[in-house]
């Protein structure tokens, strides 16, 4: 393994301070020395000048849907080329971790947006593990690019307990025995060194496949008898629950916020989706936000929400998203596989009403606005409408806007492309967000939603934005704070040892030209995606910005490429059994 010398650079050490003038030293892999003054070297070390740079720790994306990429290509490059070294799987109740390779593309695959052609015959040709150590040793034979770190999905271990049809039955509850198998794998994991265990509440994540397509992932119909009996495990070992509450009813996050409390039992580290300023419902981020507050200050509670520091922005193929399986007539449309039979419904009179009435019925909760004002049309076969709204091409026809939006949907169907932003679209409410202390800076679904978002820059997103507001006058976090948001403050939080500079300590490093965080770092691109032949997804590309990056003391990423050589230096990472 070569060593480095980076000389001159503004060094962020993670712990919040601001940046010094220094050099670091990385030898075998570990950060040897960092020191103001000069560094005497052997001449085998190679010295790299990051004068006028910000060098800090690798930025850690704590929620990623990488479980089926890595198995693609284990570089993860698209993450590793924005300054991520640590990336988290098992989001959402999903895992890979155990179970049959059909079910558990079924469960992963409409759910995030990744094409079922590809996920399931890679797991039916690949798959050779089927216990939480296992796929952990797998994951280390992958050699992947950034270090890995895992959770359990809960609706993975009810699948594999209870079978696939069980687990997704309205009325069945496991047996004493299931419940006890499920908390043996969960243990399990936890001994392996699993972080804790991940359940998604959220009703319109639906199934993929043809067996049991369009019901809800297993983790919808566990109860809440069944959630605590899994919940008394993580307590008892100091691990994390990663959760999704239900959309539909808010209530449930109030639920897992009092679920966390310290109210004569240990306090549930909760890590919860997500603190997003929606168009929908004005200052529930607020709400939110204060209740986590009061629970973790006066209640024992630890409870945080992940965030992202952007505008949380959408691209939409026809009807091809997860927000559009709110309401039944979305799930209708996109339950049919053939283009024929989904343009047939949308024609039908009946669909359309019923559509009509769920689409414009404004206080049903929701995370999609619906507004059609709040739309423009990026691509379509006939390019008078690119550009446009739906409701302008609706008051141009002198037509309902909704009934030109099935007309439109009906003739082109995922030709019909169009771009809307949900959420984060006010900068003092984002600022508001990013400064919270119950806030975990993430959330990018790195590996999901492939034609529907682009968030894997959220690190370079944070630093673009502090570095705005300062020099706007506004106040905000400072840049040692906002380095240790994305670093230390998750690594010390979630138990991983990751997100320092420190003498000793693992070299994941990136490096930082803030000359280039500029509005590039929004510019959207469609790339091709590895090992999907024909396929390409939304990328933010901003390589100015990351000139280089170290992974356990290896040049993962060096001016615009990856280093090829090096570009599995990734480990699998574990929390410490207690």
């Amino acid at each position: 393994m070569l060593n480095y010398l980076l000389q001159n650079g503004t060094v962020f050490n993670g712990s919040g301070t601001d940046g010094i003038v220094a050099n670091v030293l990385i030898q075998n892999g570990k950060i040897a020395q960092i020191s103001a003054n000069a560094i005497p070297v052997s001449p085998d070390v190679q010295t790299i000048d990051v004068t006028g740079y910000w060098v800090m720790p690798g930025f850690i994306d704590i929620h990623t849907h990488y479980d089926g990429e890595i198995e693609i290509d284990p570089t993860l490059t698209e993450s590793v080329r924005h300054g991520v070294t640590t990336v988290f799987l098992g989001s959402c109740g999903i895992s890979m971790v155990l179970g049959n390779p059909e079910h558990l593309s079924d469960m992963f695959t409409r759910v995030e947006g990744i094409p079922s052609t590809y996920i399931k015959p890679l797991l039916q040709s690949k798959k050779d593990w089927n216990s939480p150590q296992s796929y952990l040793q797998h994951l280390t034979n992958l050699k992947p690019g950034p270090n890995v770190a895992c959770f359990l999905g809960h609706s993975t271990i009810r699948a594999a307990v209870m079978g696939l049809e069980r687990s997704l039955s309205n009325g069945v509850t496991p047996t004493a025995a299931e419940l006890q198998a499920m908390n043996s794998i969960l243990q399990d994991a936890l001994q392996a060194g699993y972080m804790g265990l991940s359940v998604n509440l959220l009703e319109f994540d639906k199934m993929d496949g043809t067996q049991f397509r369009s019901r809800p992932t297993p983790s919808v119909y566990a109860g809440w008898k069944e959630y605590r009996y899994l919940f008394t495990t993580l307590r008892q070992q100091n691990r994390i629950l990663q959760t999704i509450p239900n959309t539909a009813n808010p209530l449930t996050f109030f639920s897992f916020i009092l679920e966390s409390a310290a109210i004569g039992k240990q306090p549930l580290k909760t890590s919860m989706l997500a603190m997003i300023d929606g168009k929908t419902v004005r200052g529930i981020h607020r709400i939110f936000g204060n209740a986590a507050r009061f629970a973790n200050r006066f209640l024992g509670a630890k409870v945080k929400f992940q965030g992202l520091p952007e505008e949380f922005d959408v691209w939409t193929d026809g009807l091809e998203a997860p927000f559009f399986e709110e309401f039944e007539a979305g799930t209708s449309y996109l339950h049919l596989l053939k283009t024929d039979e989904r343009s047939q419904l949308l024609q039908d009179p009946v669909f359309r009403k019923q559509f009509r009435k769920q689409w414009n019925q404004r206080l049903a909760p929701r995370v999609f606005h619906r507004n059609l004002k709040d739309t423009h049309i990026v691509d379509c076969p006939d390019k008078t409408l690119v550009g446009k709204s739906f409701a302008q091409i609706a008051r141009q026809q002198n037509q309902d806007q909704t009934e030109v939006f099935l007309d439109l949907l009906a003739l082109y169907g995922k030709q019909l492309r169009w771009y809307s932003v949900v959420g984060n679209d006010r900068p003092k409410e984002l600022n508001w967000i990013i400064q919270h202390p119950d806030v975990q800076i993430g959330f990018s679904d790195a590996g999901a939603h492939l034609r529907n978002m682009a968030h894997y820059n959220f690190g370079l997103r944070l630093l673009k934005l502090v570095q705005d507001n300062q020099r706007a006058g506004i106040k905000t976090l400072t840049i040692g704070q906002a380095v240790k948001r994305l670093t230390a403050e998750l690594a010390d939080w979630f138990m991983l040892d990751a997100g320092h500079l420190i003498p000793g300590k693992r070299a994941d490093i990136t490096v930082v030209n803030p000359a280039h965080l500029t509005d590039e770092l929004t510019n959207i691109h469609e790339a091709p995606m590895p090992g999907l032949p024909n396929f390409k997804r939304l990328v933010r590309r901003n390589d100015l910005a990351v000139p280089y990056v170290f992974i356990n003391g290896a040049l993962a990423w060096n001016g615009n490429a990856p280093n090829t050589t090096t570009a599995n230096a990734g480990q699998v990472l574990r929390v410490a059994a207690n």
